[in-house]
């Protein structure tokens, strides 16, 4: 293990065992700015770092499983520690009802917007154009338009409740049917149509490449090493949320900031290092990466979040808030749209980068100017 992993474990569980240990203390008075900054800097950078690290054993991962499963399991990790965020905060917070709504918005906007712009215009500027697998993108998008839609969009326009609720009925609807879309996804893309979500050169150099049964057995071993790494540093990220939550849900309150805020910041605390992952695979050129981390994020968000969210207000009672405002709605509806027309070529350009990060610029100017 290198030495920068074993600090970061170290770091982070320690930090675990002092909030086991002092935690409720700490966390009863917050009263006071200078200890509510001091918490909320020490569990982000802890957090963050912590991110980092789970980035690093699933891109290792990914290196030896290839796609799409590197990119699934890192997908999937980032994923479980955001769902893992806004369910500390639901139950932690005595009114959260819109906070699952708001931080996938965040993260669709950011991967699909901020993340997909910004590594289009890299990668446009650097390599003029960019090939990748239509298959993958085409498959995404398919999957991507009612996962968001159904529950983001559709309750501001039944009648059985109001103000962007669903029934209990509805609720039970709405999130079997995210998991059973969802699940059918993962099972296409890591079965049958494995091939649409790699680059049709690098599925061509695969098929090439022959191992012996050494270094199967060599991989093996180290699957299983970097597997565990993983579950270590995603542990940390899941039990020091819930005091993460609670300051951050004190802290846009005392400061009176807008309550989408507390969506943007858990997105960005949770994806950055995927971010970083997506933008150096943009710029060495691996453009068929990116659109798995990314198109691949946001469906796992909608996809496990939406479940999870509509789970715990049916189990505690609390009121969940999907539906969209009406400018989010129109952001969401070209981000789709737009999403749709750049991966629907077989090359993308520094253009489609420069449209992408102007729909993100209006959405954070809307965050703070509604």
């Amino acid at each position: 293990m290198q030495k920068v992993s074993l600090t970061r474990l170290i770091v982070a569980w320690v930090t675990v065992l002092c909030f086991f240990i002092f935690g409720s203390s700490w966390l009863s008075d917050l009263g006071s700015p200078v200890i509510l900054t001091g918490l909320f800097l020490w569990l982000f950078a802890v957090i963050l770092w912590s991110a980092f690290g789970v980035v690093h054993e699933a891109e290792e991962l990914a290196a030896l499983l290839g796609e799409p499963h590197g990119t699934l399991i890192l997908t999937l990790s980032i994923v479980i520690i955001e769902v893992a965020l806004v369910a500390a905060v639901m139950l932690g917070a005595k009114e959260a009802p819109t906070l699952g709504r708001d931080t996938m918005f965040a993260v669709l906007m950011i991967i699909l917007n901020g993340v997909v712009g910004l590594g289009l215009l890299i990668g446009g500027y650097k390599f003029r154009e960019q090939s990748y697998n239509l298959q993958g993108s085409a498959s995404y998008l398919s999957v991507l338009i009612p996962l968001t839609t159904v529950p983001l969009i559709l309750p501001n326009f039944t009648t059985s409740t109001e103000g962007g609720t669903l029934t209990t009925f509805q609720s039970v609807a709405v999130a079997g049917f995210t998991i059973v879309l969802y699940g059918i996804f993962l099972i296409t893309q890591t079965g049958r149509h494995r091939a649409f979500y790699v680059h049709p050169d690098a599925l061509e150099a695969t098929k090439a490449d022959h191992s012996g049964e050494d270094a199967v057995e060599i991989a093996k071993h180290t699957v299983f090493k970097h597997t565990i790494l993983l579950i270590l540093n995603i542990l940390p990220i899941v039990l020091l949320s819930k005091s993460l939550a609670k300051i951050l849900d004190h802290g846009i309150n005392y400061l009176q900031l807008p309550a989408a805020l507390g969506g943007v910041v858990v997105a960005a605390i949770v994806f950055t290092s995927e971010a970083i992952s997506s933008l150096k695979a943009v710029a060495r050129n691996d453009l068929q990466r990116a659109i798995n981390l990314c198109l691949g994020s946001a469906a796992s968000t909608v996809g496990l979040t939406v479940p999870a969210v509509l789970i715990i207000g049916l189990i505690t009672g609390q009121p969940v808030v999907l539906g969209l405002k009406p400018t989010e709605m129109t952001l969401l509806a070209i981000t789709l749209l737009l999403s749709t027309l750049t991966f629907s070529n077989k090359r993308t350009t520094l253009l489609e980068g420069a449209v992408h990060l102007t729909v993100f610029f209006v959405y954070i100017t809307l965050v703070f100017s509604p």
